[in-house]
């Protein structure tokens, strides 16, 4: 997932209020958008035709634009008010949209917000990985996994988990049936727990304060980010790796199958209002080395991807991906996308985003409303589309 940025110390509980107000509403049960409703397959299939070829969404103030993957046109425009977050259901099809009430499900093949809800108090996190969805409701601490194929049947069979105290938290299902879950209350979070598939502990650490954020990376390693370093799980066995600098939060990760190393951001001013980082950190989940790499520019938490063959990447503020090999830590080259750009004080606010499937990226640019898709390989821009209202967050289906 797209994950939540630290607020910032003054505006930390003004925010929290803004983003309850911002999440008070949503658009009723089978929204269809402005446009016809996707076609039906072959009679006796039961199940919609395409009507979006490998859809990417973006959302805006007041809904969500469901585009063609490859032209970027807007195939569906559907009203949705309320802040409203997306991250990929682990589908060919729909796509998970956080809203006041809980995760709805996006027909995104088909242009459709269904009628299937899984309700949440303040639904947070959204992780697949290994054929599992997995939801993380932080009002409740409540933990929602299922089979993603599932959902072209209607919603599917679900498995629960209610975590001891309600935090911001994630959870990921291994392919075992083990849940990496993180340990905390609404005042403070300390680290991890790791569940059999009966819900039994195996094992925990708390050395990990204000844990947030999961990536998953070669051989179902885990990685979930401290404020001093990160926690690995890995073999059975969790391993406590720590910062270079006494303050080093590694907050928001991007894993990869083809890849043993996380690619993590890193903030290491403790006092700061809205530290502007310029190093990613580089996780190596086989020996548990930790290193930095400096940019030469800022990037947010909606910056950072993997590419096709484990690369790292980062939409820096300079308007740029900027690609590393995370084997030799080293930047590789760099593709101009946008103008250059600075992040906003408040998360919730647009700013330029990447969104990464097979070898194509897409980035948004909220100041001229513009969505690009660029050839991470060759640099080549394949499309480029001008939007109504200034895009915020950005996903899509997986293939």
């Amino acid at each position: 997932m797209n994950h939540t940025a630290r607020p910032t110390k003054a505006a930390g509980i003004a925010l929290l209020l803004a983003t309850s107000l911002a999440l008070t509403a949503c658009g009723g049960q089978g929204d269809q958008g402005t446009r016809p409703p996707a076609k039906k397959a072959d009679a006796g299939s039961g199940v919609p035709a395409p009507a979006v070829e490998d859809p990417v969404v973006a959302t805006y103030d007041g809904g969500l634009y469901v585009l063609d993957g490859e032209t970027l046109e807007i195939a569906r425009d559907i009203p949705l008010p309320g802040f409203n977050r997306v991250n990929p259901a682990g589908d060919d099809r729909h796509v998970m949209v956080s809203t006041a009430t809980g995760f709805r499900v996006l027909d995104a093949a088909g242009g459709t917000l269904t009628d299937i809800e899984f309700p949440g108090d303040k639904p947070g996190h959204v992780v697949h990985h290994a054929g599992r969805t997995v939801l993380f409701s932080d009002g409740t601490g409540d933990v929602t996994a299922f089979d993603p194929d599932d959902l072209a049947g209607g919603k599917p069979r679900t498995t629960t988990y209610t975590s001891p105290s309600p935090h911001h938290g994630v959870a990921v299902e291994l392919a075992d049936g083990r849940l990496v879950t993180t340990l905390g209350t609404e005042e403070s979070r300390t680290g991890i727990t790791v569940l059999d598939g009966n819900r039994k502990e195996i094992t925990r650490n708390e050395k990990c304060p204000g844990v947030h954020g999961e990536a998953t990376a070669e051989d179902e390693a885990v990685v979930v980010g401290c404020e001093d370093g990160v926690l690995i799980y890995r073999d059975g066995a969790i391993t406590k790796v720590d910062s270079p600098t006494e303050y080093g939060r590694i907050g928001n990760q991007a894993g990869s199958e083809a890849s043993p190393i996380v690619l993590g951001d890193y903030k290491k001013d403790a006092d700061a209002e809205l530290e502007r980082p310029e190093q990613v950190s580089l996780i190596d989940t086989r020996t548990g080395r930790l290193r930095l790499v400096d940019l030469g520019t800022s990037y947010t938490f909606r910056s950072l991807a993997r590419g096709p063959h484990g690369e790292a990447l980062v939409l820096g503020t300079d308007g740029a991906i900027h690609v590393i090999d995370p084997e030799k830590a080293e930047v590789t080259r760099t593709i101009p996308v946008v103008d250059r750009w600075r992040e906003p004080l408040e998360w919730q606010r647009p700013r330029p985003a990447i969104f990464v499937r097979d070898h194509t990226a897409y980035v948004s640019d909220p100041a001229t409303r513009r969505l690009h898709a660029v050839d991470i390989e060759s640099g080549k821009r394949l499309a480029t589309v001008d939007l109504p209202k200034a895009p915020n967050e950005l996903s899509g289906v997986k293939h």
